[in-house]
This record gives structure tokens, C-alpha cells and sequence, in this order.
């Protein structure tokens, strides 16, 4: 009597097969969803620890960090430049380097605020508050900080140093967002900032267009925020740039910048002018044209978390998150930066009360064309309500805009 051994035949190993690859097509985005899902809640955390860490220094120096920290320079070397002194960081600091103690990075804050060997370089000890932002050679600038990445951003290694995705508010208008409130009074003797005035207008020209959680150089205590906390954005998320010229991490160069005779004047008339010179790539909109290229490849967006210039850690309340930004090409001139990130629809805010929010591309954002707040004589009325609507309401610290509506 012949047995013979039971098994699968060919077809129904087929089926089986086919079933299996059925099931994983189907599972496969839901497991990617749930990545990253995970991964936004991570990026939400260290918001959260960001938040704590300003209100744990606010209660400890009775003011916020201070966004353009450090020593001045003597020699009055230029900060918006690619600074390179090895004397001092020149206040180009960003609010991220006061908070370290606070965000349990005291091993890294104590390196950048004492002098630190330079294991027989030249100069043979560092300055404390460091160098120049731009030194690749000063060890505290390399270092990564996990709290200051947002884990869905793919950006690793050089020409950054230490990337950051947290950026600080600045408010809806750039207009001398380098400069803030800084007095040429102030500066030691011999140095002069960029632009800066010698009379007494400064400190008018500031109140009327800083209107942000932060103003560059400037002492900001939680009083300032007359709308309250509650209704300010402090700060916001940003994707770094990698290289592929996405038009929301990247300054191009010539000719796509919006640049007047030395001054971003269409920005502060148009914030959306990149878009309606069709500055964009038809075939791939978000980035720019196919034969633009950097401005420069050591500035790009989030390269320096320890670095206050524009491109690096602020970020403006004038397009909603995820828009192309409207620059000039150069950090030492005046940049729209929209917030931005690599989650799907729209970016994380940190509010002036540490809560978190995520904010969808589709904020209602006002007109994208309406005039900045500016004093140059062509803005929008000085004190006035922010014409970017609940997105520029939100950007603004003391506008007496009331937010009536959940976002």
C-alpha cells in the first residue's frame, strides 16, 4: 500500500503568498503612521522641555533668555557676517544656550561659560560664552543636542554643526530682526552693529516693529506679553535644510532674492513676491528654480542651534508654517522665515504658557500680500491689529488682539 506525504501544492503556495503581501501592502503605511506619530509626540516633548526650561529660567533671572546673548567684541567685528573671531561670540548667541542648565545639559552649558582649553590651538583657551559662531574649531558649537531635534527631520553632519529644529518668535514683521533693540549706546566703544542708528529713534523704530516673544539684544520678561502667554507663540519648529534646495531651508542665490538697492523692500511690501515672480520649480513647487543655487551652503536653515541670525533660530508670524521664505540671499540681511517642519500639514508652536500646539498649514493667515509693519513709510499702520489674521495675532505679544478660536 503506497502513502503518500500531504503538503501544499504549488497553487495554494501562491495564494498564501499573495495573501501575505495583501496584508502587508495594508499594514505597512498603518506601521508608518504609527512611526510617525511617535516620532511627533517625541518632537512635542522637547518642545515641552524647551518650554520648561524658559519658564525655569524666567523664575531663576526674573527674564527670558536672551536671543543675541554673549560677549561683544572689541574689535566691533561684525556679528551678521560669518563671524569667525576667536576673541568672542559678539551677542550672535542664541536663547537656546541660556536654557542648557535648564534642560538637564549643564555638562554643555558649563563648557560654553567658563574659558575652555583648546587643546594647544591657537588662541590656547576660549573665551567664555565662546567664540565666533561660525569657529567649526570651538567643541561645544559640534555638539547635537537631542532636545533641539525633532526626530522626523532626517538633516545629519556637515556643513552643519550642531542642527537645531526649534526656532524663536520673532513676531509678523522682519523688518530689522538682526538689530532689535540694541542702542549703538549700548555697544562697547569701537563697535558698531549693521545698520545701527546714532540718534535716539532707535528705541522708537524697535517698539514699532518688534512685536514678537523675542527682539533681538533685548531683555523680554513675561510682563511684555500684554495679550498673555496663553495667546503669544514663543517659539516655533523648523526642518532643516538638506541640501535640495527646498525653498523653505535654503537662501538662494542670485537672482532669485528679493532684494531693493541693499534692502528687502519687496518682502515688507509682498511677503509672497518668490511666488508671484514664480520663483519656484513648476515641477516641484516647494523648492526652488532647477538652476538656482545656495547662497551659501554654511548658512542654511537650522545648521547652528547656538546661532541667534536668522536663519538658524527665528522664525516670523507673516506665511503660515511650511511657506517658502522671501530673503535676500544673505544672513546679514533682513530674511522672512516661516516656521516649517517634516510632519505631514503643518508645524509644532510652543505658546507663551508652555502648552504645545500643532498648527496646520491652513491657519488662517490673513493676506499673504498685505504690508509689514515697517518704518520706512510704507507699512501698515503702527500699533495696529496684525494684518496675517489669527496667524499674525498669534505672533504678537502685545497688539490687544483678542483669540477667540480654537487653532
Amino acid at each position: 500500500m503506497k502513502r503518500y506525504r500531504s503538503g501544499f501544492t504549488l497553487v495554494e503556495l501562491l495564494v498564501v503568498i499573495a495573501i501575505i503581501g495583501v496584508l502587508v501592502g495594508l499594514l505597512l503605511p498603518a506601521v508608518q503612521a504609527a512611526r510617525e506619530a511617535a516620532r511627533r509626540m517625541s518632537c512635542s516633548n522637547n518642545f515641552k522641555q524647551i518650554g520648561l526650561g524658559i519658564h525655569n529660567y524666567h523664575s531663576a533671572y526674573k527674564q527670558m533668555p536672551v536671543q543675541g546673548c554673549g560677549n561683544e567684541d572689541p574689535n566691533g567685528r561684525d556679528p551678521w557676517d560669518n563671524n569667525s573671531s576667536t576673541v568672542s561670540i559678539n551677542r550672535a548667541g542664541s536663547f537656546l544656550i541660556g536654557i542648557l542648565p535648564f534642560i538637564e545639559q549643564q555638562a554643555v552649558w558649563e563648557q560654553i561659560s567658563n574659558p575652555l582649553d583648546n587643546n594647544g590651538g591657537t588662541p590656547a583657551r576660549w573665551q567664555a560664552m565662546g567664540p565666533g559662531v561660525g569657529r567649526a574649531d570651538y567643541a561645544p558649537w559640534t555638539i547635537e543636542l537631542k532636545t533641539y531635534r525633532c526626530p522626523s527631520d532626517p538633516g545629519f553632519g556637515l556643513p552643519s554643526l550642531g542642527r537645531t529644529n526649534y526656532a524663536a518668535n520673532m513676531g509678523d514683521s522682519s523688518c530689522m530682526t538682526r538689530e532689535g533693540g540694541l542702542d549703538v549706546d549700548e555697544v562697547s566703544a569701537g563697535a558698531t552693529l549693521p545698520y545701527s542708528y546714532s540718534d535716539s529713534t532707535q528705541a522708537e523704530r524697535s517698539r514699532m516693529v518688534h512685536r514678537g516673544a523675542f527682539v533681538m539684544y533685548k531683555d523680554m520678561k513675561f510682563r511684555d506679553f500684554l495679550d498673555g502667554l496663553a495667546n503669544t507663540i514663543m517659539a516655533g519648529e523648523i526642518a532643516t535644510d538638506l541640501g535640495d534646495m527646498d525653498r523653505r531651508t535654503a537662501m538662494p542665490n542670485a537672482p532669485y532674492q528679493q532684494n531693493n538697492n541693499g534692502r528687502t523692500r519687496e518682502c515688507y511690501r509682498d511677503p509672497n513676491y518668490a511666488e508671484a515672480q514664480g520663483w519656484f520649480n513648476p515641477e516641484r513647487p516647494q523648492f526652488w528654480p532647477a538652476d538656482a543655487t545656495q547662497s551659501s551652503i554654511l548658512d542654511a536653515r537650522g545648521f547652528r542651534w547656538y546661532d541667534a541670525r536668522h536663519i538658524h533660530t527665528q522664525f516670523h508670524t507673516v506665511l503660515p508654517p511650511n511657506s517658502g521664505m522671501c530673503t535676500a540671499g544673505l544672513i546679514s540681511r533682513d530674511s522672512l522665515n516661516p516656521p516649517s517642519s517634516r510632519h505631514q500639514g503643518g508645524c509644532h508652536v510652543l505658546m507663551g504658557d508652555g502648552a504645545v500646539k500643532f498648527i496646520t498649514d491652513s491657519i488662517e493667515a490673513g493676506s499673504a500680500t498685505a504690508n509689514m509693519v515697517t518704518y520706512y513709510g510704507d507699512s501698515a499702520p503702527i500699533g495696529a491689529a496684525s494684518p496675517y489674521g489669527l496667524w499674525g495675532a498669534l505672533g504678537t505679544r502685545a497688539n490687544k488682539e483678542v483669540i477667540d478660536q480654537e487653532f
